[in-house]
């Protein structure tokens, strides 16, 4: 049982009210204990086991090295730092559906890490570090912390001074071992050449932990069954995570507060279908990067299935090639941003741009017409109310938008709703952009890494959340300051403004729209590594008013020919 204790830690790294669990048993974990000094050869590879790495407050965390056997001069380095045990007990068949076949990765790959076979055939060394207080790796486990940046700086360091390296380390690696590369280096480690982070929120309060204001309550329990082994404490995410619903000093405790420290060049990686963890946050990141060299691509893919690609691999190696080895100029010659615009599943157009948002973005207004359920370009002169049961399958709110040409929408939406409830206080929307074809079929796309039912973007808002953070919105990106709870009153209408997660999406003449409104998720699945917001504030009947004087409207980014 969870119990509340007071941290042994400094009090800006850990707030006196963490409630920790006692940490599993590694053996129970299936790790094979420590193989310290065990040092193997297999396909070229030198592997050394359990290598003790001494950090700068005396705490010990262990280390597999893997590098050319062969070589006869140093080599750069690739790290990564993880809680997910570099034993790799974690595998794709956990997830059905990624579309990584068997064979495509080593057994040494850490999970959702690079294969360091085949980067030490290629040159490189491999370091793949467990997080302190994970597995063998002494302290407590404090999940998405300030004290792992710290460590990873000094294990960069470390690598960096190792007889066998050239002093030059990079970092790879997607989701944790994406977002723990902002963390690493915003420290600004003298020897990080490189990194490149492939799906890494950067923002944990609203793209992880509460989206729109409503916390996740699935994914959450999934990252604690996944960080719940080592020798002392474990954070109790979950706990923490029902204690502190606002944006208070634990939930920022969990991202970097200024990604712009970070100059390290940067090739950084999302897709469109990750909306409700990645999406957003790897395109936030790279936007607000210090570093002068950096890059963004965004594709319509499955993420774990782009990242060990051919032609994925080709590019990072050229990225690493350059930055680490100095060998490649080809990243030289790369457009600064480059996107999928995808037209169906697994059907797109990668194309090379120069900034994003695009700087040709074109922001129109549709207004919504609850008479007709509808998407128009003039306000309607009469208001209207569309309502409906939010715990009811088929509750929701229905509009459409008929393309009379070829359309791109690319970029940021936002929908201003003036929403109404009869009972209670609070009110929770999600929100769903899709795709029909001719035939009003839904056109599909690739979500969650696994999923092959995904819409074109998705939104939430928890109404008492709504407030504004003024300065840092957009006409086209409202920010919410999540600091407070606003109450709703029965009776009132009341505006809101839901961000709808970036996405790129062509619409062919007589195609469709369509947005959705409603009080529950839109997808829902069984399996324990998926998204869930299962603590619903809602009662009654929700209502949306439209026209006259109240300009409900979708905001979409249309890019012109």
């Amino acid at each position: 049982m969870s119990t509340p204790s007071r941290s042994p830690r400094l009090a800006d790294r850990v707030l006196p009210e963490m409630i920790w669990m006692p940490g599993l048993d590694p053996a129970t974990g299936g790790h094979p204990g420590l193989r310290t000094g065990e040092v193997v050869e297999e396909d070229g590879v030198r592997i050394e086991r359990d290598v003790p790495v001494v950090l700068r407050d005396g705490v010990t965390v262990y280390v597999d090295v893997f590098r050319p056997a062969a070589a006869t001069a140093p080599v750069p380095a690739i790290l990564t730092l993880n809680p997910y045990g570099k034993h790799a007990p974690k595998g794709f068949h956990l997830f059905p559906g990624a579309g990584v076949a068997d064979g495509t990765i080593s057994r040494h790959t850490v999970w959702e890490g690079p294969d360091p076979m085949w980067w030490a055939q290629r040159g490189y060394a491999v370091v793949n570090a467990d997080s302190r207080g994970s597995w063998m790796s002494e302290g407590d486990l404090v999940v998405l912390s300030e004290q792992e940046g710290e460590d990873g700086h000094d294990l960069v360091e470390w690598a960096a001074e190792q007889p066998w390296c050239t002093g030059k380390v990079g970092m790879s690696g997607v989701s944790y071992l994406a977002v723990v590369q902002w963390r690493v280096a915003a420290t600004r480690p003298p020897h990080l050449a490189a990194i490149n982070p492939w799906e890494g929120w950067s923002d944990c309060y609203r793209e992880y932990f509460f989206h729109g204001g409503i916390p996740e309550t699935k994914f959450v329990t999934f990252t604690q069954w996944s960080c719940r082994c080592g020798p002392g404490r474990v954070e109790d995410l979950p706990a923490m995570h029902a204690a502190h619903p606002l944006l208070d000093d634990y939930n920022r405790s969990k991202s970097v507060p200024d990604l712009s420290v970070i100059d390290v060049p940067a090739y950084c990686v999302t897709d469109w279908g990750d909306h409700g963890l990645h999406t957003r946050g790897t395109i936030e990141a790279w936007r607000e990067l210090g570093s002068a060299h950096k890059w963004l691509e965004v594709h319509g893919r499955k993420k774990w299935q782009y990242y060990y690609r051919p032609e994925s691999l080709r590019r990072l190696r050229a990225f690493f090639d350059h930055f680490l080895m100095s060998t490649d100029d080809e990243v030289l010659t790369w457009p600064p941003v480059r996107i999928e615009v995808r037209e169906r599943y697994y059907e797109g157009v990668e194309r090379a741009e120069q900034e994003w948002p695009l700087a040709r973005t074109s922001y129109r207004p549709f207004a919504l017409d609850a008479v007709a359920g509808t998407l128009l370009a003039e306000q309607p002169a009469a208001a209207a109310a569309v309502e409906y049961d939010p715990a009811a399958d088929e509750g929701r709110a229905v509009f459409d938008l008929r393309f009379d040409t070829r359309t791109e929408i690319t970029g940021y939406a936002k929908l201003r709703l003036w929403v109404e409830i009869d009972e209670g206080d609070d009110m929770d929307l999600f929100v769903g952009l899709q795709k029909l074809d001719r035939a009003g079929r839904q056109v599909h796309f690739p979500y969650w890494s696994m999923m092959d039912d995904g819409q074109v973007a998705l939104g939430w808002l928890r109404a008492s959340h709504r407030e504004l953070d003024e300065e840092r919105s957009t006409p086209w990106q409202p920010r919410l300051r999540h600091e407070r709870q606003l109450p709703l009153r029965p009776g009132e209408p009341t505006a809101v403004e839901i961000e709808i997660w970036p996405s790129s999406t062509l619409f062919e003449a007589g195609e469709v729209l369509r947005l959705i409104v409603q009080g529950r998720d839109l997808h829902r699945y069984d399996i324990g590594p998926a998204q869930a917001h299962e603590q619903s504030v809602n009662r009654g009947r929700h209502r949306i008013r439209t026209g006259g004087a109240f300009d409900s409207h979708l905001l979409l980014p249309m890019i012109p020919d």
